[in-house]
């Protein structure tokens, strides 16, 4: 009798002593190496976090705010193993919403223990992307004493007002936006979605004249309200026009990394006449996941 109780103890505590070890060492975790390139710092507001797609759900595998690469996480090895893809976005910094955020900037299948990951499939194919713009200022009422102020993304080589743009729809939580580096200032001429409609500044017309909202395509008239350091109307051949690709919603006054189209006006372009638009300087985003 008592040779079976000892007997009980010694499985009882093997028993105890197994879960313990269970409960001190917890999971088993393996490290995963992003190595990316392109992306740039999101301000206080905001951070990247990387997910890995497990039995079709997003899995969590850190947040991130410096953009020097590599960078190394550990994660779940069970759950590593299983992922089939990863997926990397753009979140605030406070986050009550456990799912990640619609604005997502790189993803791609693991094939092995290594992701291809980059940003044309996720946010969009920027490749065959084209623009062209006029220098024109529609809202100051026809005086047509300062048409080298405005920038409007239309084509009117035609005689009438055409669409400039040749953009792909974007993903949910991205917005294309018009910019005007002037003097080295980033400028915004407004957020839009649709090429062949107003811009987000066509309600709150920050630098347009008085006499209306000018023609129904993305575009801006720099007459006042100027930001610190300039002054308008004022004279945007030499300065750079931009299509940028950014986040929303947006905390910053600068264009995001990705820039699928760019252009210095001429100093000797004229105006209300069509002008090409060229490749921009950033047009997709890439990097490898390592698990």
């Amino acid at each position: 009798m008592i040779k079976k109780m000892i007997l009980t103890v010694l499985a009882l505590g093997i028993i105890a002593t197994s879960c313990s070890d269970d409960d001190d060492n917890g999971p088993s975790t393996s490290t995963l190496t992003l190595n990316l390139s392109g992306l740039e710092e999101l301000g206080s507001d905001f951070v990247y976090e990387g997910w890995i797609i497990v039995n079709g759900s997003p899995v969590s595998t850190g947040t991130f705010s410096s953009v020097t690469f590599p960078q190394t996480f550990n994660v779940d090895s069970q759950d590593l193993e299983l992922a089939t893809t990863f997926v990397l976005s753009i979140e605030p910094a406070v986050d009550t919403d456990p799912a990640p955020a619609a604005t997502k900037i790189l993803a791609g299948d693991f094939s092995g223990n290594l992701a291809n990951v980059d940003s044309n499939g996720i946010v969009g194919d920027f490749s065959a992307s084209t623009g062209k713009y006029i220098l024109a200022t529609p809202t100051d009422g026809g005086a047509d004493t300062n048409e080298e102020s405005g920038v409007w993304f239309l084509d009117n080589s035609s005689g009438m007002p055409m669409v400039g743009l040749s953009l792909p729809t974007l993903s949910d939580g991205w917005k294309y936006e018009g910019w005007a580096v002037i003097s080295g200032i980033p400028v915004s001429t407004g957020t839009f979605t649709s090429i062949s409609d107003f811009d987000d500044n066509a309600t709150t017309t920050p630098f347009k004249g008085d006499a209306g909202n000018g023609p129904a395509f993305p575009g801006e008239d720099f007459l006042q309200n100027a930001p610190s350091g300039l002054m308008f109307p004022t004279d945007i051949k030499g300065a750079t026009i931009v299509i940028s690709v950014e986040p929303s919603p947006d905390n910053s006054v600068a264009p995001f990394t990705l820039k699928p189209l760019a252009h210095m006006v001429p100093v000797d372009a004229l105006t209300l006449t069509t002008i090409n638009m060229e490749t921009g300087p950033v047009v997709s985003l890439s990097g490898t996941v390592t698990r």
